[in-house]
């Protein structure tokens, strides 16, 4: 089964992802961990796209696609994939289809995880994790139950991402919202689309999804 996860920054995309990849064998694709790695190991389309970012320049659409083609390709995908991250436009849906359809493959289903802007706001502004052992807390949803002492280790030290915060959130949403909300569309009328709710708890949520995917 081959899929895409479409969500606003913070929707819980990711974690989604590797759930279902834990559970059916799917791979999660992340076109940036890919560009990364691709990079990394100094492989032929990530030198190239290399150049380009060391040059301030976007990579292309059909270098993403490229990656992604190669990807699919390899064993380990043979269950399907999850593609999380891309598309993020309209050509790049439409470049996505064309790759697929000349390697005989077709996506099964989109799966969107709609959110509720502002409690998502608040979701990400609130969350923080132990410097010391890396458990996660949210101001509001989970904080310690000793104040400033973490629960798991007893340390005293939290951090937050620098993205993590109202401001950044709602630039992201905004080009969320003027990017790659229009696919929604698309994918609708080609019959793919599913919504579910992806403000409701973790296990709710990934119970939509499967019910979405009659998996």
């Amino acid at each position: 089964m081959n899929i895409i996860l479409i969500g606003a920054p913070g929707a819980g995309k990711g974690t989604q992802a590797r759930l279902l990849e834990e559970k059916y064998g799917m791979i999660q694709l992340s076109t940036g961990d890919m560009l990364r790695g691709a990079i990394k190991n100094q492989e032929p389309l990530g030198l190239e796209a290399k150049v380009l970012m060391d040059a301030g320049k976007l990579v292309p659409d059909a270098l993403m696609v490229g990656m992604i083609k190669a990807r699919i390709a390899k064993q380990d995908c043979a269950k399907g994939f999850i593609l999380d991250g891309f598309p993020r436009t309209v050509p790049q849906a439409e470049a996505l289809d064309s790759m697929l359809a000349e390697q005989s493959k077709n996506l099964n289903a989109v799966v969107e995880l709609k959110v509720d802007e502002n409690a998502l706001i608040e979701r990400v502004s609130g969350r923080h994790t132990c410097a010391a052992c890396g458990a996660g807390y949210h101001d509001s949803f989970k904080p310690t139950q000793k104040a400033g002492v973490c629960d798991s280790c007893g340390g005293g030290e939290f951090v937050r991402r620098a993205d993590d915060n109202a401001e950044t959130m709602k630039t992201r949403l905004q080009a969320f919202n003027d990017q790659t909300a229009p696919i929604l569309p698309y994918y609708k009328a080609k019959g793919l689309l599913q919504t579910v709710d992806g403000m409701a708890a973790m296990a709710d949520v990934t119970a939509s999804i499967e019910a979405a995917l009659r998996v």
